[in-house]
């Protein structure tokens, strides 16, 4: 009984240490045991100050691993009861759109989690509470907290919630647009797009690449992302849009 009473005395004290009610309201559940709803409000920034002093136990990098498997999970779900009669191909076209980090930073912009995660002063000079790829790492991990404390229904309520209305908005199977803009040089007998990097900045473990693409005709256009693959994505989708427009 004793060491029961000592965890909860525990728990209350880093609830109170950390004030989850905002994550709580969001999410629509008050969690029994707050540590991974802390750890998934943590960086990594936070877990040794320069002294070498430990602030937090964990920040929410290895929950991020659990909440990716858990939302392509819930997603896949959702998509095969929603669309019976759709190839796998056009279902996992929907997939990436939904779990993709634009999408998932669109998410925690709405639900205002960028003022809730604990970051070093440094991180929050930077802007780290508005970056697009530690907002998206952050609502896996905020997915992964939830589903440890109170398992899949409660996370399956809070996805349906939050990504449905993305699902009604598409009608259609998005097209990716490196594929699209591929498409439209090859219908009209022009070379394919090529990308170049032109360069990589930030820390190893979150770097930013800027991509160029370019079609002949026209004035390449570039973008940044967190990964080179979105960064592609984004450049096409510019020149994409700037060639049908003058179509």
């Amino acid at each position: 009984m004793a060491k029961r009473n000592s965890q909860s005395e525990a728990d209350n004290g880093d609830r109170a240490s950390v004030d989850l009610g905002p994550l709580e309201a969001a999410l629509g559940h008050r969690f029994s045991a707050p540590e991974n709803a802390i750890a998934a409000l943590t960086h990594s920034s936070m877990r040794t100050t320069p002294e070498g002093r430990r602030e937090a136990p964990e920040s929410y990098e290895r929950l991020e691993f659990v909440g990716d498997r858990v939302l392509g999970l819930v997603v896949s779900e959702m998509l095969y009861s929603r669309f019976p009669d759709e190839r796998e191909g056009d279902l996992a076209k929907r997939h990436t759109e939904l779990v993709r980090r634009e999408t998932l930073a669109e998410i925690a912009l709405k639900l205002d989690i960028g003022p809730m995660i604990r970051m070093s002063k440094g991180e929050l000079d930077g802007g780290g509470q508005q970056k697009e790829s530690l907002l998206a790492d952050v609502v896996e991990a905020v997915i992964a907290a939830l589903y440890l404390d109170a398992g899949l229904e409660p996370v399956k309520a809070f996805i349906d919630a939050h990504w449905s209305p993305l699902l009604e908005a598409a009608k259609r199977p998005p097209r990716d647009p490196k594929t699209a803009l591929q498409e439209w040089a090859q219908g009209r007998a022009l070379a394919l797009p090529v990308y170049t990097l032109e360069r990589q900045t930030g820390p190893s473990h979150e770097p930013e690449f800027e991509i160029s693409v370019r079609v002949e005709g026209f004035h390449p256009v570039a973008a940044t992302a967190g990964s080179k693959r979105a960064a592609e994505r984004e450049a096409a989708a510019i020149l994409l849009e700037r060639v049908l427009n003058r179509d």
